[in-house]
């Protein structure tokens, strides 16, 4: 069962930092900071207010909720702000979180994965947490990649088939 649990956490690694998050990556590069913060309407986000729920997210259940290492986390702020933070900015927050994640994931054991936390008021398991953070992950990831293309109006070309 080692194997299973490692290669777990290994896949969900892998998820976040080398799938998702460079779509994001590729996303921002390509869009202005207008287009960023461009939304549809009031009651939906912009990719930059998405960007930062990402961060608040994995910082709140990976870095402090695995990680057990302080972390503070003003989850409103995130939807609510409209500023316009630069896309450089903000790419180097999520890389931050993401490399702070990645450090914190790398260190689980097997034993580590059935002990439980208390995150944002639920009681989890730490398979649980990482299964929450990369399921959530990728359904941003999906909605910065819906608004891109929208705001672009072409293929982003985010998907390369494999070499054989």
């Amino acid at each position: 069962m080692d194997d299973i649990a490692l290669a777990f956490v290994a896949k969900s690694r892998s998820l976040i930092t080398a799938d998702y998050a460079p779509k994001i990556e590729l996303c921002l590069a390509r869009l202005s900071d207008a287009d960023i913060w461009w939304r549809p309407n009031e009651a939906s986000n912009s990719i930059g207010n998405l960007v930062l729920h990402l961060c608040g997210n994995v910082g709140m259940w990976i870095i402090g909720g695995v990680g057990e290492l302080p972390f503070e986390r003003h989850r409103q702020r995130e939807f609510d702000e409209r500023k316009r933070i630069p896309a450089a900015e903000l790419l180097s927050h999520l890389r931050g979180i993401v490399q702070q994640a990645d450090d914190v994931m790398s260190a689980i054991t097997a034993d580590d994965l059935l002990s439980r936390r208390n995150i944002q008021g639920y009681d989890v398991t730490v398979l649980d947490a990482i299964y929450h953070v990369v399921e959530h992950f990728s359904m941003h990831t999906g909605q910065i990649i819906l608004l891109s293309k929208a705001r672009i109006g072409e293929d982003l070309k985010l998907w390369v088939p494999p070499t054989p």
